[in-house]
């Protein structure tokens, strides 16, 4: 049923191109609020099956209705859940420990598993049982394809704001889908569309109303009223979706019966999806990655502007919140200090209700997974990473004696998790450099020097006779055109751009158009600048040449007048760079693989072309390295180092840019096979 497998949908602005579509009014509130009431609701799945049957007829108005009612009950049964689990909320388990592993399946587990299914069948005509959608039904729901087919019944309709809606909303959740980007240009360029027709219908409050924008904003801008009102509505509707994402874990589903229901077994299934809840709702619709810290991030943000209005109360109960993901920070224990002081010893400072009752009962959850891992042959992969932190410390040293084979899976959760917060503020404890294993070279400057993290300047790399010979293989890179798929302008239209590859070095080596040890030097550069990177940034630990080009970008006479763009616009270089949510994604089409980069420069007889490193937000400029002959500059290629490279006014900038990682499956291959080929010659 999935609405990309069809082949039969069309472009929704030219009814000619194939193409995949989709969208709906919004009347959601309206399900919602009926749905908590007992009423008829109509199976989602089947009406999705008739609307894309009538979409396939070219019945526009039909489809349109039909596809309407399915997000409608869809919504309706969603909103039954919440209503359900609320009213269920006493049941829930939360036993002692271990031990009363069998009284808590048998008993509150399986009352409570009652309570939702008599609930539900009170809510629900027809009964639960008949809304059981399969798994790609609900997968399509969850991608909001049916928008996709909404979109060009509605274009068709003549309904254009409802159809530019429909369009943006499914685009929203799928940023990669080219052919609705195309789309959405076309809406943008018509006339009669307005800009606020470009709305996510399917929008949740905490990530489009608060968090991401105003609250954020006026944080930014020093308007910390404002801030506290916005961060603090952001938080209660991020704790709100995380229980609507708890109470989707109860089903029914089509694959599960109601003796399967009251099973332990179904409960551990639901514990473990619950646990990922806390994943979602951090995860940005089109995104893949969560965002890092997030309901931390609002408790860090909530005490600095409560202390800046001059509520030290409620500054110190958020910053008693946030030490209970992080109980070792330094600096908001030392807040804590700070507003204990303030408000005397006497005044008993606690961490919010709702944030207790969050982090105890993802605990226990946590404790009950992993008896059923030892008891029960259950698996268990957990969600926590170094994007959301939900450890409790002095419960880890609790976990560690449970079960002696997570220890590794633990430890490996503290040092990602605790470890890299505390290096944010002592990267000189946390990233010890090596030594360098070749005389004559010079750090010119370190991390401190460039207001950063991992981030290193070298100097005399290479001397001014093999800058020069590199330079002279360069000119074989012009005619190989060899790194941009053949495109000679792939940043700028300004610049021409020519790489040479190790692998494209040799192969011309071999047909005697470059000289043998030209090839070979280029192989040895690298190698050398991997020795470099590798002792000074992870000693006695492997890093493996993910690529090498050797690059060269030439100003193009008569394009630089007026010229206002960027060499190489900033980025990082194994994540998605988002300015805006203050985010870096580690997602496909990013190389999330590479560990290190580095910029070995040949030259400095051009205009520009300087690197640079920003802040998140791509604008502010932390650092600059100037190009020079043995010059090589190297970094981490996460989030720490967005960077970009000033325009090449004048001239031709010639460097061998140097990409790094840890993981031997992405390790290049041909560095291997030119190294065997050009030594032997």
């Amino acid at each position: 049923m999935a609405p990309h497998a069809g082949g039969g949908k069309r472009s929704g602005t030219d009814p000619q191109e194939g193409a995949q579509r989709m969208d709906r009014q919004p009347v959601l509130l309206a399900a919602a609020a009926a749905a908590t009431s007992p009423g008829r609701l109509v199976p989602f799945d089947l009406l999705y099956a008739d609307g894309v049957r009538a979409y396939l007829a070219r019945d526009w108005a039909r489809a349109a209705e039909l596809l309407q009612r399915a997000l409608h009950s869809y919504a309706g049964l969603r909103a039954a859940r919440r209503a359900c689990r609320a009213a269920c909320a006493r049941e829930e388990p939360f036993p002692g420990g271990p031990g009363r592993w069998e009284a808590a399946l048998l008993g509150p587990v399986l009352q409570r598993a009652g309570c939702l299914q008599r609930c539900l069948g009170r809510r629900l005509r027809p009964a639960p049982s008949a809304h059981r959608a399969s798994r790609a039904v609900r997968r399509d729901f969850e991608r909001r394809e049916p928008y996709n087919y909404l979109q060009v019944a509605f274009f068709q309709l003549k309904k254009l704001d409802q159809a530019v809606s429909a369009a943006h909303t499914f685009f929203v959740a799928n940023p990669q889908h080219l052919q609705m980007r195309e789309d959405i240009e076309k809406y943008r360029r018509m006339s009669g569309v307005k800009a606020d027709s470009f709305q996510d219908l399917e929008a949740t409050p905490h990530w489009v109303r608060t968090l991401c924008r105003t609250g954020v904003q006026h944080y930014d801008a020093d308007e910390y009223l404002q801030a506290v009102a916005r961060l603090e509505e952001s938080l209660s509707e991020a704790l709100s979706a995380l229980e609507e994402c708890r109470a989707l874990c109860e089903g029914p589903w089509e694959d599960e019966d109601e003796e399967e229901k009251m099973q332990p077994a179904h409960y551990i299934q639901v514990l473990k999806c619950r646990q990922q809840c806390v994943l979602e709702i951090a995860t940005k619709p089109g995104r893949i990655s969560a965002t890092e810290d997030f309901i931390p991030s609002h408790l860090d943000l909530l005490q600095f502007a409560y202390s800046q209005v001059g509520n030290q109360t409620l500054a110190a109960e958020c910053a008693a919140s946030y030490l209970l993901f992080y109980p070792t920070d330094e600096p908001m224990l030392e807040k804590m200090k700070q507003y204990r002081t303030e408000l005397g010893e006497d005044a008993a400072v606690t961490a919010r209700q709702s944030i207790q009752h969050y982090v105890q009962r993802s605990l226990m959850e946590k404790k009950l997974i992993y008896y059923a891992v030892e008891h029960l042959g259950e698996t268990f992969n957990d969600p926590v990473s170094d994007s959301i932190i939900l450890i409790f410390l002095p419960w880890f040293h609790q976990l560690v004696t449970i079960t002696v084979v997570r220890i590794h899976f633990s430890w490996v959760l503290v040092s990602v998790g605790f470890l890299s917060k505390a290096c944010s503020c002592l990267s000189v404890l946390c990233f010890s450099t090596g030594p360098l294993p070749f005389e004559g070279i010079a750090v010119t400057m370190d991390s401190q020097q460039m207001n950063g993290s991992q981030r290193v300047v070298f100097d005399r790399v290479l001397t001014e006779s093999e800058c020069k010979d590199l330079l002279r293989l360069t000119k074989a890179a012009g005619e190989a055109a060899d790194g941009y798929r053949a495109r000679r302008s792939p940043h700028t239209p300004h610049e021409r751009f020519e790489g040479l590859t190790v692998l494209k070095a040799m192969q011309l080596a071999q047909n005697g158009d470059v000289e043998w040890r030209d090839a070979k030097l280029l192989l040895q550069a690298s190698e050398k600048s991997r020795q470099i990177i590798e002792s000074y940034f992870t000693p006695g630990k492997k890093l493996h040449f993910s690529f090498t080009h050797l690059v060269c970008r030439t100003a193009i006479d008569g394009e630089q007048e007026g010229r206002l763009d960027l060499s190489h616009p900033v980025h990082a270089d194994n994540c998605l760079l988002d300015p805006e949510g203050q985010e870096c994604w580690k997602e496909p089409p990013a190389y999330v693989y590479r560990d290190y980069s580095g910029i070995l420069y040949l030259n400095d007889d051009f205009q520009g072309g300087g690197l640079f490193f920003t802040e998140m937000d791509t604008v502010t400029v932390t650092a600059e390295v100037h190009p020079k002959c043995g010059r090589l500059v190297a970094f981490s290629s996460g989030k720490e180092n967005p960077h970009g490279v000033w325009a090449v006014g004048r001239g031709r900038r010639c460097a061998i840019a140097l990409w790094y990682t840890h993981s031997q499956e992405h390790a290049e291959q041909v560095n291997g096979h030119a190294e065997q080929t050009l030594t032997s010659k």
